[in-house]
């Protein structure tokens, strides 16, 4: 017999009854029941119930086990009386006597418990690590994450791509974020970096005539840290191809991503067409370049009704260059108690509060104050008809407008009886971002998100640069090695409207993918570095093999990069990506179990030149 077990605790049936078997892992739960103990010993695959009576020449060492001790067990199998039998475990037809035991590892009292759902501080989570990841549920996520990274392999390889690895160590790269630099022993002054993503050297790899790569990456970047991202590394599904268009990228890595949704996804509905959008439409509609279309709410410019109007506040700031009054519907939100709440959401956010507007039936009230008589006769007067019935919108933003304006929002918006709309204006810049938060609350609150459903979107058209509001700068919006649309032409002209080939994919309110056509001509290359503030010595300097390799034939090529982690933190229902990664950092970057980062030794900083220079 095998040293440890001849089976796992989740392979014995009835077809072993009779059988003596040897069983490893860890404690479970233990019960006494009337002087027979009762153990759940569980390992990786799942739970056998063990018993011992006074009978058994364990029974001294049985009764000093304690959850997460490790054992090793021997024992004979027998079956559960049938008023016994635990149908939600494979193990549940049959239990194992334990005749002989040994200790493979005692547990000191634990800081955490294994067994149960007791909630616990992240911090002694990530602390103990260890013991955090013997639960159940972190056992079921980090599974979920190796089985998904296995399926995206094996379809790869079945659409004819290849892994290739790219270095670990190499040079800094404009990728978005802060590198990770690493000084070099042999070149002393000088620094290598850890990458932000393998973006170079894919690309060299087309250059080199492979046509199809992929790689499961490691990615470094440091970046502050998010419920939904790594603050230091994280893993993409890499690829890149060459003679292809931006929809050739899209097709290939649909059916990959869509496939992964609907075999790990639970049974929720995965979106089979998946819809390009421009940024420009994007932010417009949604608020952000990472929709989640399981709000059906669309945002929309509604200017031309408060240009002129009573409302002075909106009137006089349409008289600005650049601005705009935005609305977002409300379906099912015409109440004021609601209206009121989203405006203290606004006034949160930052903002001075949103205005609204919601349609009700006609009230005697509102009848009252419009002829200046008696709720009483209002009353009357709608009961007998002589005042006609119907809807009427209300709120302070319908009383200054007007009811012209606004019935024709309300045609515009397509609302009825018991719905709202609410209100933003300004430059789009100021208000946007919580303008999207306050639709997502909208939609969440009033039950129109379908929570049932993974929906895509493509991102498209991103601007290819951006200008620093402090600054002034322009710098690069997106992917800096991506092609521009219209090739060196369009550079010619206003750098903030030259769109590139450049694309997002969104799900439920998360970017999932990431991508470009590449630039591969070494004119356009430098043009676009320059339009960034590099000249043409730096860019020959810092992306040296690139300028060369372009020299040499380079071929059209374009890929993209779908993050891992933030794929599994959907498929697991989490909104917080450390759920999903085997060892993360907590949110200020640290690694409490192995105490990272932590102060060099001397030796070290003199072997490397360095010098730390004292803080304060």
């Amino acid at each position: 017999m095998h040293a440890y077990r001849s089976q796992t605790c989740a392979e014995l049936t009835a077809s072993h009854v009779g059988q003596t078997v040897r069983l490893s892992g860890w404690v479970h739960r233990v019960r006494d029941h009337g002087g027979i103990l009762f153990i759940d010993l569980r390992d990786h695959y799942g739970i056998t119930q063990l018993l011992c009576d006074p009978d058994s020449p364990a029974f001294a060492e049985v009764e000093k086990l304690r959850s997460e001790w490790c054992i090793r067990i021997d024992g004979e199998v027998k079956a559960r009386a049938a008023d016994l039998i635990n149908a939600k475990i494979p193990t549940g037809e049959v239990e194992v006597f334990v005749r002989d035991i040994e200790v493979l590892g005692a547990a000191a009292e634990l800081p955490l418990q294994v067994f149960g759902d007791q909630e616990y501080p992240e911090e002694t989570r990530l602390k103990y690590r260890y013991l955090d990841l013997r639960r159940e549920k972190m056992q079921t996520s980090m599974k979920l994450r190796s089985d998904v990274v296995a399926s995206m392999r094996k379809r790869m390889w079945n659409k004819g791509f290849r892994e290739f690895q790219t270095p670990i160590i190499t040079a800094s790269s404009p990728e978005g974020a802060r590198d990770f630099l690493v000084p070099s022993r042999l070149h002393p002054g000088k620094f290598y970096a850890l990458p932000q993503a393998p973006q170079q050297f894919k690309q060299l790899i087309m250059v080199s005539g492979f046509d199809k790569y992929f790689q499961i990456a490691p990615c470094f970047r440091d970046e502050d840290p998010r419920a939904d991202r790594s603050p230091t590394d994280f893993y993409q599904l890499d690829l890149e191809m060459s003679f292809v268009t931006q929809q050739d990228v899209f097709d290939t890595i649909q059916p990959v991503i869509g496939g992964i949704f609907e075999e790990f996804g639970g049974g929720k509905k995965v979106d089979q067409t998946w819809e390009q959008i421009s940024f420009a439409d994007s932010a417009l509609w949604y608020g952000t370049d990472k929709p989640d279309l399981r709000n059906p709410i669309k945002m929309q410019v509604v200017s031309d009704h408060f240009a002129g109007s009573g409302f002075a506040i909106f009137a006089k700031l349409l008289e600005q260059e650049g601005t705009q009054i935005r609305s977002i519907p409300a379906p099912k939100g015409g109440s004021r108690k609601f209206c009121d709440r989203m405006n203290a959401f606004a006034q949160k956010e930052g903002l001075p509060g949103m205005g609204y507007i919601f349609w009700r039936e006609k009230t005697a009230d509102s009848v009252a104050q419009e002829l200046g008589i008696p709720v009483k006769e209002a009353q009357a007067r709608l009961i007998s008809g002589e005042v006609a019935g119907g809807m009427e919108a209300a709120g302070p933003l319908a009383k200054n407008i007007g009811p012209e304006r606004t019935e024709a929002i309300r045609v515009q918006l397509g609302l009825d009886v018991g719905d709202a709309a609410f209100f933003l204006g300004g430059r789009a810049e100021a208000f946007e971002k919580v303008a999207g938060r306050a639709r997502t609350v909208i939609g969440e609150e009033l039950g129109l998100t379908d929570t049932d459903r993974f929906a895509f979107a493509w991102i498209v058209d991103f601007p290819m640069y951006e200008k620093h509001e402090e600054t002034g700068k322009i710098d690069f919006s997106h992917n800096p090695f991506s092609m521009p649309q219209g090739g060196l032409e369009a550079l010619s002209d206003d750098p903030l409207s030259v769109l590139g080939y450049q694309y997002d994919l969104a799900c439920n309110g998360y970017e999932l993918v990431s991508g470009a056509i590449r630039n591969h001509k070494l004119e356009i290359m430098i043009k676009a570095f320059e339009l960034a503030g590099y000249d043409e010595a730096e860019v020959r300097k810092r992306f040296g093999g690139m300028v060369n390799a372009f020299q040499y034939g380079a071929p059209p090529h374009g890929g993209c990069a779908a993050g891992i982690d933030r794929i599994v933190m959907l498929l697991a229902d989490t909104a917080n990506i450390r759920e999903v990664i085997m060892f993360p950092m907590n949110q200020r970057a640290e690694d409490l179990m192995m105490n990272a980062p932590s102060d060099a030794q001397n030796e070290q900083l003199r072997e490397l030149g360095l010098r730390v220079l004292p803080q304060g």
